[in-house]
């Protein structure tokens, strides 16, 4: 079968999982890298025999390599808008990296060009492969838990609690994330509300900075943080279907925990990454009796997001991928997430 020849934008941490994930599949090889620190490009473009010329600091050059058929991106928020219009520019498809902007503004100019030349492309929503939120949905599409009355999402990190003294680093930077726990963990609490519930219809919101200074590593001074490490909002879904989400980085203990439970007519059922292969199911068998079952993810629902990838590059849509509208209805809501905050008011979609 054809291996689809990759150029990696960003060799940071998360540019390994993704490395690793195509080497899993098997239908992908990395010919060209591209990051601003020349120690990335050499140490990572060893690691993948990648030749010298196609080691690149500027990621425009990669884009426009005539040998690379698609781009993954894995970038800091700042420049996730450039390498998109980058990509369409050159219809190059392309994965990136959520959040789809920095902020909506960046998002508007984008969806203009894409709807002038669409490529394909997909947005790096991982937890859409989660199986335990797969099934969810297809439960949910079933009926098989009657109406959805009501649900709640949360995504606890701990990593930025006060006793673990973590610095000043990029992501509490506000010109380059335009938003902070929201825009990282958030985003993917919207996007997994839109892939099992549909579409924001109404919300409220409220955002909170808990730790308001964080030491600079390299100054030794304290550095004001403008950017949100708590959010919290409300939302009705289409159907009526009502929505209760809260993120941190500061739940000590919580590692990397996003679950969700859906309340309906005849079932409660709760998914989470924390166990990711099986699925709570609680109903009711009689007047006051509750009966609670685990249980085990079929196999179908385990989809990698390479092969939703691989099948898009080969021409098809495959149901559930994250798609570039997507990846703009998202940044919308976080707009409105902010919006909602600020006012202090309840906004329609």
């Amino acid at each position: 079968m054809r291996k689809f020849r990759i150029g990696l934008i960003g060799l940071g941490g998360m540019a390994q999982e993704h490395i690793r994930w195509m080497n899993a599949e098997g239908r992908f090889e990395v010919v060209a890298v591209s990051d601003v620190y020349e120690e990335a490009l050499v140490k990572v473009g060893e690691q993948l025999a990648v030749a010298p010329e196609k080691r690149y600091s500027d990621y425009n050059g990669l884009i426009e390599d005539p040998d690379v058929d698609a781009v993954v991106s894995v970038t800091p928020n700042n420049v996730h808008a450039d390498i998109i219009r980058a990509c369409l520019q050159a219809r190059k498809p392309f994965m990136a990296e959520k959040p789809f902007t920095r902020v909506f503004e960046e998002a508007v100019p984008l969806l203009e060009l894409y709807e002038q030349q669409p490529i394909p492309a997909m947005l790096a929503f991982t937890y859409r492969y989660t199986p335990a939120f797969r099934y969810a949905r297809e439960i949910l599409r079933e009926g098989r838990i009657g109406a959805v009355r009501s649900f709640s999402i949360q995504y606890l990190q701990g990593w930025g609690a006060a006793p673990n003294n973590v610095p000043y680093i990029w992501r509490f930077n506000k010109e380059i994330t335009g938003t902070g726990t929201l825009g990282d963990l958030g985003s993917h609490m919207i996007d997994m509300a839109r892939f099992l519930f549909g579409e924001f219809e109404e919300l409220s919101a409220q955002l909170h900075t808990i730790i308001p200074e964080r030491q600079d590593p390299a100054s030794g001074n304290k550095v004001k943080i403008e950017v949100d490490d708590f959010a919290s909002f409300q939302a009705r879904m289409t159907g009526d279907t009502m929505g209760v989400f809260q993120t941190t980085r500061n739940a000590i203990g919580s590692g990397n925990q996003h679950e969700v439970s859906i309340y309906g007519d005849t079932g409660t059922i709760h998914a989470s990454t924390q166990h990711p292969e099986h699925l709570v199911w609680i109903r009711e068998e009689a007047p006051g009796q509750l009966a609670k079952t685990v249980i085990e993810v079929p196999k179908h629902c385990k989809v990698t997001q390479y092969a939703d990838f691989t099948a898009l590059l080969e021409g098809s849509v495959p149901d559930g991928i994250a798609g570039f509208m997507d990846g703009y209805r998202n940044q919308q809501i976080l707009d409105t997430i902010v919006r909602a905050s600020e006012t202090k008011a309840a906004i329609r979609l």
